[in-house]
């Protein structure tokens, strides 16, 4: 491939805010142009070039928080109450409460009972989390943030102005809003009773980390913050990484102990579970599971936790080893093909038909 013809790519990314900023000032035009499911069918296309550039607006610019903050107004309209109702968990000391936020997303607030200290993961709306935190009467010491993507990260700075000694973790390489705690692969995070450690999961963004809080000091499991490498059944599109760099992230994931909590970033287990019914209508974990998901969103009620132990039956992107899953996709490894690089390839392969299923 040519060098990119850096005029011609300027004037489209020109061009591209101008129309951004006409559909902002025409209210028909606006109207359609966020439409929700007209802009998830642009994410689809992530090997287009517009996609890249609009994936570049959402991502280094103000008008991707401008698309955030709509989708944050439009979501408190639709869902007073939130798109789910979730149930806390508490164990020894410790309670971990979601929180559904926007359309699908889940911010999680980790509160030390006997301090009556908390942490939040992800606090995509800073008004619904503040809420929260008042509700339960407890003070905010810490912000773990997953990526830089405005629905895991847009709540950060607002909810900094409200707890001025709130710190703000995150990757040093992702760009996080009101990061002032940068980390590293595998660092510790030390609040009180809750001890967690954060871990480089890079794929979905170029410096994306997950937090798994130790439980088993207490007597209790782990409880793995995953934001957006994986979900019930799923992973996270490979934005900014290759299935390579995706497949060390998610082996990060199978590596923990089977009896470790998921509690991911959205509310996509129906949808998962869908799919992988279309690359394995033969697995009976994945069917039993299926039918207790449609109970709960019948009553929308909300799918998390998983374990680990269940995510290696029935999620595909967690079974890249398994030769019902290549046959499946009639996909074999070559004589001289290394065995991590088929598994890369067959992970793939499973994200591109994703993808083309539902554009997620």
């Amino acid at each position: 491939m040519s060098p990119p013809d850096w005029s011609v790519l300027f004037v489209g990314v020109a061009s591209v805010c101008g129309v951004l900023c006409l559909c902002l000032r025409c209210r028909g035009i606006r109207k359609s142009f966020w439409n929700k499911n007209l802009f998830m069918k642009v994410m689809a296309l992530t090997e287009k070039p517009l996609f890249r550039i609009a994936y570049t607006l959402y991502t280094r610019t103000k008008l991707g928080y401008m698309f955030y903050k709509r989708q944050v107004k439009k979501a408190r309209l639709r869902y007073p109450t939130g798109h789910s109702s979730a149930q806390s968990m508490e164990m020894n000391g410790i309670k971990i409460i979601p929180i559904p936020v926007l359309s699908d997303n889940y911010s999680y607030l980790v509160v030390d009972t006997a301090s009556s200290m908390a942490v939040a993961v992800d606090p995509a709306d800073p008004q619904t989390v503040e809420a929260c935190l008042k509700e339960e009467g407890v003070s905010l010491e810490a912000i773990l943030c997953t990526h830089k993507h405005w629905d895991h990260s847009g709540g950060n700075e607002g909810l900094r102005r409200l707890h001025s000694s709130c710190r703000v973790y995150g990757s040093a390489v992702d760009n996080i809003p009101g990061l002032t705690h940068p980390l590293s692969d595998k660092d510790s995070i030390d609040l009180g009773c809750l001890h967690f450690r954060a871990f480089f999961t890079p794929g979905h963004t170029v410096g994306h980390m997950i937090y798994l809080l130790d439980g088993r000091a207490l007597g209790g499991p782990c409880s793995l913050f995953s934001g957006d490498l994986v979900f019930l059944s799923g992973c996270g599109r490979m934005f900014e990484g290759s299935a390579t760099m995706m497949l060390s992230s998610l082996d990060t994931v199978s590596c923990l102990s089977d009896d470790t909590l998921l509690w991911p970033g959205h509310e996509y287990a129906m949808d998962n579970l869908m799919f992988a019914a279309e690359v394995e209508p033969n697995n009976t974990a994945r069917e039993n599971k299926f039918q207790w998901v449609l109970q709960q969103r019948a009553q929308k009620l909300c799918t998390s936790p998983s374990t680990i132990k269940e995510e290696k039956e029935y999620n595909p992107f967690l079974r890249s080893h398994s030769p019902e899953l290549h046959r499946a996709l009639s996909l074999q490894q070559d004589p001289s093909e290394d065995w991590t690089l088929f598994r890369a390839r067959v992970l793939g392969e499973l994200r591109r038909r994703k993808d083309i299923y539902k554009g997620r």
